[in-house]
């Protein structure tokens, strides 16, 4: 178990002020393995631990941690995003049954060609998301 300090000067590394609520939301998401986290689910596991907290809070917090460089969020449509501990470039699977985000294992994707971006930017960066659905299912 990771001590206090640990968290706040994580937070503090990345150029953010430890507030109570982001020691506590930090050590929700960083005290053990990487995952994959909603901002519904980490409000809920709050919740659970008895502490007060409200949905904007979390949902702030998530997003100022992701500015910081803590997080990645992976949006996997235009209502649902997660927030990934693990800041590497990687890419996903997500279950859609399960409503969960899982890590594809390194060198399982290439990618080919890339369009040129347009006049004046550059590509940051390349998520791929593979949505998963039960074999019965067939669209």
């Amino acid at each position: 178990m990771r001590p206090n300090n640990y968290f706040i000067e994580y937070i503090r590394s990345a150029g953010l002020c430890p507030t109570r609520q982001r020691i506590a939301l930090a050590k929700l998401l960083f005290q053990g393995d990487d995952r994959h986290v909603t901002a519904e689910e980490l409000y809920n596991e709050a919740l659970s631990e008895k502490m007060k907290v409200s949905l904007a809070t979390v949902y702030n917090t998530l997003h100022q941690f992701t500015e910081a460089g803590m997080l990645r969020e992976i949006s996997v449509d235009t209502n649902r995003s997660y927030f990934d501990t693990n800041t590497r470039k990687h890419h996903h699977f997500y279950f859609e049954k399960d409503g969960k985000l899982g890590d594809i294992p390194d060198g399982m994707i290439s990618i080919g060609k890339l369009p040129e971006a347009p006049n004046g930017t550059k590509i940051k960066c390349i998520d791929v998301v593979v949505t998963i659905t039960d074999s019965n299912n067939d669209y």
